[in-house]
């Protein structure tokens, strides 16, 4: 029984260990994350990574899409989601095990790639780092390569910086210490770096490699971004330049208004609302000009038919190192349906396997790039992706974002991207509002529709959440989306700053509105539309809200002579909590009998209209 048993342990240690063997990779070991969406390639990094895989957070990058670390796991919550000022170690980006065995310092292994502090996200600040390791046979890990924020330009070598020692003295090497350069602490341009790989203990058969980032834990701060990760025998610190054309910038909205709008206003002015091109751009990594040429295709996912599909007349010049634009023209696509996701596409011809520069690696992967417009019931002026967070740090203030219809039509919800940020607001309260324009430009003082909702966040990053209203709400042409910050914490709202349509954005810290300072984006807020208005609509005159006094109160509030004769106070959703009669010429009342919160007071009057204020009871 015991030699079966012993014969069944061998038997699964020999299954095992074909399972590792088939999970080494041989040398070369590249990957340039341009054909990842979100997460890393599970065919060259292990599994758990919390690394986020984009197009859209950088500046300047080599190719399309790049690693970025920082301060969430994958499902985009923070590593610390209620301890804000969490730091620590952040993300962690771990290659499969890569058969170095057999090699020594004479081979010459050196492993490259690109890297960029704070890209357009949230630099890191002193003491944050990212760095390389690689793993030892006696699994130690071994630091050879670590960058931070210098504190200032005219000092750049830290040799005390704890990113340096982090891991090192485990295995009782002595690291070198790697200056930091003083022009990237300014440089929006992507560094790239070479790292000689020689110490012998590195080259064994389940050889691996890491890039770590540390920084604060409680969201998407300290950002670090890679690309172009290299690995490979027989090269030197001058190995700068690999034959490959890549495509690189995001493709352009196909729209001239919008991300995405409804298909029933895109229709309505079809040929207007149709940008004149999309674009994108390409890069020469190599130091020699090269002749390319492209299709532009433009597809319709949600039917499978493609639309366009037209291959430049002749190939085109790009010089050395050089980047040059690609640009389509979009013809209004026929024969749509309710509903239509619009895929623009640019694939690039390129000579890169020609005369490879990366023998086993088929560069012709990252010339193909792809952009998606949706025609649906909603409007969008961003791209998906949140690059930063937009809050207003004052209770009662009011953010509202601008939106024009081609014809008359009425407002579901809201779908918006709030992004979880140093502590967990499930749960919290804000009131979304839809408002009409005055005719000079700015939102109405006072909504035609709100409503209070408890904030939940969605299960991914960059998700959205619906928040629905009780009934369609009917607009015009012009029109306002809103939401209320009744009380602290502030509501952190995702912000493209990617997005060409930029100063739709308005904000209100009393009694009037103003436009944004804030026009480096695009609110990641959208208004989901009825496809058609629900009612007849009706013009009729804006009555102003009453100014009451002192805002917040723990007691008595005050407001200028009326002729209201009724003032009910109601709570944030609507239900009355309290009614009195008002006197002639009456201009306060003591509500210090009721709770801390937010409530809306209506002051009924014969004579006109009801007009309301907002009012904060804080004891």
């Amino acid at each position: 029984m015991r030699s079966r048993f012993v014969a069944l342990l061998g038997t699964l240690w020999l299954f095992l260990g074909q399972m590792v063997i088939g999970q080494t990779l041989p040398l070369p070991f590249f990957d340039d994350f341009s054909t990842s969406a979100q997460t890393a390639s599970p065919t060259r990094w292990a599994p758990g990574s919390g690394v986020y895989i984009n197009n859209t957070l950088t500046v300047n990058h080599p190719t399309v899409n790049v690693a970025t670390f920082d301060g969430l796991r994958a499902d985009g919550f923070p590593y610390a989601l209620n301890n804000e000022n969490a730091e620590g170690g952040t993300d962690t980006l771990m290659s499969l095990p890569v058969n170095m065995a057999g090699l020594s310092a004479r081979d010459s292994v050196y492993i490259s790639f690109y890297w960029q502090r704070k890209g357009l996200g949230e630099a890191p600040d002193e003491n944050d780092s990212l760095s390389l390791a690689f793993k030892t046979a006696g699994g130690t890990w071994l630091t050879l390569w670590a960058k931070s924020l210098p504190v200032h330009p005219l000092e750049p070598q830290k040799a005390n910086n704890p990113a340096y020692k982090a891991d090192s003295a485990a295995y009782g090497r002595k690291l070198q210490v790697y200056k930091l350069d003083s022009t990237a602490y300014y440089n929006p341009n992507f560094n790239q770096s070479f790292v000689r790989v020689d110490d012998p203990a590195l080259f064994h058969a389940n050889a691996q490699f890491r890039f770590v980032s540390r920084g604060r834990q409680s969201g998407a701060f300290d950002e670090w971004h890679i690309d172009y990760v290299y690995l490979n025998k027989g090269r030197s610190a001058f190995d700068k330049y690999i034959r490959d054309i890549a495509v690189r910038q995001p493709v352009t909205p196909l729209l001239r208004r919008y991300t995405a709008m409804p298909m029933r206003q895109f229709q309505a002015k079809a040929t207007a609302e149709l940008a004149d091109s999309v674009a994108t751009d390409i890069n020469n990594l190599f130091n020699d000009f090269n002749f390319t040429t492209f299709r532009y295709l433009l597809r319709d996912e949600t039917s499978g038919r493609e639309l366009q599909n037209v291959l430049s007349p002749t190939a085109t010049l790009v010089q050395a190192l050089g980047r040059q634009n690609k640009a389509g023209r979009p013809t209004v696509p026929a024969g749509l349906g309710a509903k239509a996701v619009l895929r623009s596409t640019f694939n690039v011809t390129t000579t890169d396997n020609q005369n490879n520069s990366l023998p086993g690696v088929d560069l012709r992967q990252n010339d193909t790039i792809s952009g998606v417009t949706v025609l649906d019931n909603y409007y969008a002026y961003d791209d998906g992706s949140a690059e930063v967070v937009k809050q207003i740090n004052q209770r009662l203030a009011r953010v509202a974002v601008r939106f024009v219809n081609n014809l008359p039509d009425a407002v579901t919800g809201i779908r918006i991207n709030i992004v979880p940020t140093r502590r967990d607001q499930t749960g919290q309260q804000v009131v979304f509002g839809i408002y009409n324009d005055t005719g000079n430009g700015v939102p109405a003082p006072r909504p035609v529709a709100q409503k209070s909702f408890s904030l939940t966040y969605a299960a991914a990053r960059n998700g959205f959440v619906d928040y629905r209203f009780d009934y369609p709400v009917d607009v015009r042409d012009t029109f306002y989306v809103a939401f209320s910050q009744l009380d602290d914490p502030p509501i952190p709202v995702g912000f493209d700053r990617n997005s060409p349509f930029r100063n739709q954005i308005y904000i209100n810290l009393g009694n009037s509105w103003d436009v944004s300072p804030d026009r480096d984006g695009a609110l990641m807020i959208r208004p989901l539309m009825n496809n058609g208005p629900s009612a007849v609509i009706t013009a009729t005159e804006p009555v102003l809200p009453l100014s009451v006094f002192p805002n917040p109160t723990n007691s008595t509030v005050n407001w200028p002579a009326t002729t209201a004769t009724q003032l009910d106070v109601l709570d944030v959703v609507g239900r009355p909590v309290l009614s009195m009669p008002l006197t002639t010429g009456q201009t306060r009342a003591d509500l210090g009998q009721l709770p801390d919160g937010f409530y809306l007071l209506r002051f009924t009057d014969p004579q006109g209209p009801p007009r309301t204020s907002k009012l904060l009871i804080r004891h």
